[in-house]
């Protein structure tokens, strides 16, 4: 069974870090392209970071609003992806997702973790 894991959220205060992890069961993860989405309050799902196969260099993409901060990685003798967030604002807010993507960055999401709060506060 494929299934998709992600962890490492909780509460942190503005300035704060954390780092999410993204396992998987059934299948490998240094074959995807995978990506980290978030979800806020209110607000549609969107890209956050993503990561090429490792076949294709894992090369690395950020949106806008996280550059500089977030850092995307892989662990393939973990079989794991994580998201290294720092410097962290409210707005971060959001429950994180990781997805695959089959056609690598850029491309639509396929298989879905359950996602992990990540809140922001003082």
């Amino acid at each position: 069974q494929v299934q998709l894991v992600e962890s490492g959220g909780g509460l942190v205060q503005p300035g704060g870090s954390l780092r999410l992890s993204c396992t998987a069961s059934g299948f490998t993860l240094s074959y995807y392209a995978i990506g980290w989405f978030r979800q806020a309050p209110g607000k549609e799902r969107e890209g956050v970071s993503c990561i090429n196969r490792s076949s294709e260099g894992s090369t690395t993409r950020y949106a806008d609003s996280v550059k500089g901060r977030f850092t995307i990685s892989r662990d393939n003798a973990k079989n794991a992806v994580y998201l290294e967030m720092n410097n962290l604002e409210p707005e971060d807010t959001a429950v994180y997702y990781c997805a695959t993507l089959p056609g690598g960055c850029g491309s639509g999401a396929w298989d879905w973790g359950q996602g992990t709060q990540v809140t922001v506060s003082s």
